[in-house]
Parts: structure tokens; sequence; C-alpha cells
């Protein structure tokens, strides 16, 4: 009989739930449980009525009202999709806006110019760290490298290459280091090295199998212990065991001493790092990239320095085609600071800005990637540099520019073959880190 009275509500459920009924390709079901459809994404908005008349009568909005009208837009920000309309991220939309927008100003006169590629990198960073010291996940900073690169090679199809200074082979050469940029960056977007709970990862293999929601949100099976039970009772235990020798390690100086996570409830190895905006633990995690939305640690570091060497070589060989093209006759470095009459016609001159601009984002690039060669030369990440800054521990060599702890590092040649077989195999430490 139990069985039986089991599977009645079951199909009870599934015939009566309306999320299981078809949608057509502008409708979706809104973050409220109610069907909605695209069309009607400006009507019944009391939160934006609101706003906009206060804003009218030049009166101020609350912060609070302002949120409500950022989730509203967010929710039916919606475009038709296949079964239901699928949702935008805000953020992608004012790169592809702006970025045309302040470029063809700044082609308008070299002082315009120079007021827009300034403000620019202010205003990116200004977003940065408002989203930083909220903790928040963005896709700003992917969808403005990503629209750049497109933008920045639309131009130079559109404004260099009839000039005729371009030879076939040297568009192939730019469009193959395009291509292989995307390709590297969608290896670096893949799992950073991720750690995952026992309870975590039982929990996946069995939601296909249970459907019985606890109070908490997560899925148990009746009459057994449960998977996250189970994990976390063997992590208490690890953790205990860890508690209860500590002179095991902390025996050997050079070696971090492994620690709990209370927030991803597991035990972490040496150098794994939980990070705040993904909210999940890394193996070797280095730094959380604003640039791929994702952290860079173990699994994924190779692919990041990758893609970074990529586009420094493809930016530098475009600046040098379309200066080559644009001011004939003159150095690289000449025509950058000294081109007369670039401004004579539009052509030249949304070209020439566009260089700048890919200068300013090449020469922020070059800074990150000579960082991380100083690092993975001393065997150290970027989450470590800066607690051993904070902490004072490190030895700081040419003004900071390089930190030195001495806890990984075993020389230039080793700490390199040790980054060339990330994610292969686990690191052995020399005989005597372990005695």
């Amino acid at each position: 009989m139990t069985p039986k009275g089991g599977m009645k509500p079951v199909k009870k459920n599934k015939a009566d739930e309306p999320e299981l009924e078809p949608l057509c390709c502008c409708e979706y079901v809104d973050r409220n449980g109610e069907k909605n459809h695209v069309a009607a994404c400006l009507c019944d908005c009391q939160d934006l009525d609101e706003g906009c008349e206060r804003w009218v009568t030049c009166k101020s909005v609350q912060p609070e009202t302002c949120e409500r009208i950022m989730d509203t837009i967010s929710d039916r920000l919606r475009i038709p999709w296949l079964r239901g309309a699928k949702k935008v991220n805000i953020s992608i939309l004012p790169p592809l806006i702006l970025l045309p927008v302040f470029l063809r100003v700044a082609s308008w006169h070299f002082l315009l110019g120079a007021v827009v590629l300034t403000s620019l990198p202010v205003l990116a960073l200004w977003y940065y760290y408002l989203t930083h010291r909220r903790k928040e996940q963005t896709l700003f900073f992917l969808s403005l490298g990503l629209f750049s690169l497109g933008y920045m090679y639309y131009v130079f199809l559109q404004e260099v290459v009839p000039k005729g200074r371009v030879g076939p082979a040297q568009l192939a050469l730019l469009t193959c280091g395009l291509f292989l940029i995307l390709l590297a960056l969608y290896r670096a977007k893949k799992n950073p090295g991720y750690l995952r709970s026992a309870a975590s990862s039982d929990k996946s293999q069995s939601s296909s199998q249970t459907e019985c929601p606890s109070s908490e949100g997560q899925e148990k099976t009746k009459g057994f212990p449960s998977a996250e039970a189970l994990g976390s009772l063997s992590n208490r235990a690890l953790k205990a065991e860890l508690q209860g020798s500590p002179k095991t390690l902390a025996g050997s100086p050079t070696r971090a001493k492994d620690d709990w996570c209370a927030k991803c409830q597991l035990v972490r190895p040496a150098r794994a790092w939980h990070c705040r905006i993904c909210g999940i633990c890394v193996k070797r995690m280095d730094h959380h990239c604003v640039w791929i939305n994702s952290c860079v640690g173990e699994s994924n570091h190779q692919a990041f320095i990758l893609a970074l060497s990529i586009f420094l070589f493809t930016s530098v060989y475009g600046i040098t085609l379309t200066l080559d093209t644009i001011c004939r006759d003159r150095s690289v470095f000449t025509a950058l600071f000294y081109c007369p009459g670039v401004y004579a016609n539009d052509s030249s001159a949304l070209s020439f800005t566009c260089v700048w601009y890919s200068v300013i984002i090449t020469a922020g690039m070059a800074y990150i990637f000579l960082i991380q060669l100083i690092n993975i030369s001393y065997n150290i990440t970027e989450r470590e540099v800066q607690q051993a800054l904070r902490q004072k521990t490190g030895r700081r060599l040419l003004c900071g520019l390089i930190v030195d702890t001495g806890q990984y590092n075993r020389g230039f040649l080793r700490n390199w073959h040790q980054f060339s077989t990330l994610g292969t195999r686990p690191f052995q430490h020399p005989a005597e880190d372990i005695v």
C-alpha cells in the first residue's frame, strides 16, 4: 500500500504543474511563477511608474526603488526562443551600445579622443570596484572584451583593408590569431578546478532518482541517511583528524596546512581557496578574472596564459598593420604619437582612434601577463601574493613588483615545469620537504 500511496501524489503533481505546459517562443515564466509575454514587458510596473514620476517632478528616488526597478527590468528583458523566451543578462548590453558610440565621438577631434579614451578606463575601473565590493558576478567585462575584438576586426575590414596596404597573407594571419584567441578563451572559461564535497557529488548523481525536497531545499531519501549527512560526517572526521594532529602538518615549514571550508563543508588541500564571487573552492586558485567571468585555477591557468599571449601578439600585429596603412613612411612608435592629416577624413580618424583604444587595452593586458610570468617563475599565485602582502610575510623585490614567500619556490626551471604539468598529476615535493 505504501508504494501505491507514494506514487499517486507524484502523478497528480505532474499533471497539475503549470510549468510543464508548453510555452510559445514569446512566453516565459516570470520570477513570481506566472506565465507572461514579451510584448507585455512595459505593462503593470508600479515601481517603474513611481520612479519616472519622481524623476519628472525632480524628487529623489529611493535606492530600494532603483533595485526593484533593475530586478524587474532584468526579469522582463528576454528574447524569443524555442520553448519559451530566454532571459538576457543586462550587464552585457552597455558595451554593445556605448563602445561604438564613444569611439565614433572620439574620432571627431583629437581633444574629444583624449577625453573619451581617458574616461573609458576610469569608468571600467569604477564598475569593477563597484561589483567587486558587492561580491557580484558580472558579464560586463566578458562582453566588453569579446565585443571589442569583434568591433576592432570589423573596423579593420571596413576601413583598413580596402586601402590596399594589407595583403591576403597578413589578413589571414590576423584572422587566424583572432580565432585562436576565441578558442583559448573558451578553454579558459571551463572548469578551473572546482572542489566539490562527496555530498554534492552524490546529490547530483541521485537528483534524477529522488524527488523528496527537505525544508532546506535539498533532496533526501526517507529511511536512510542522506548523502549530505554521510559526506558531512566524513568531512567532520577529517576536520577532527586535522585538528587533533597539528604537529604532523606543521612539521614541514614549506607546506601549507590543509584547512576546513565552512561554506563548502569540505577539507581543501594546500593552495586551494574559496572564491567569494563564485561561491566555491578552487584548487590552486590564482585569482578571479572578470574578463572571463571565472576563476583562474589549476585546470585553466595554462589556457589563461595562452589566451593572454595570443591576444598580445595579435593585437600588436593588428596595430602595426593599421598604423602602416594610415600613416605611411613612418615608424610605428612615431605614427602613434604624430600622424599628420589623420583627422582629415572619417575613415582614417576612426581607425586611428581604434588603434589608441587597442593600445590602452593591450597595455593593461601586458601588465597582467607580466605579473603572471613573474608569479609563475617564483611559483606563487596572486592570491598568495595578496595574503603575503597583508601579513607581511613575503620578500618584496623591484618596488613590490616581485613578491617571493619562498614557500613553494623550487627554482626557475622546476617552477615552470610544475606549471606545465598542472592538472595532469599531483606535484611531488622534494624529499627534504617531506622529512
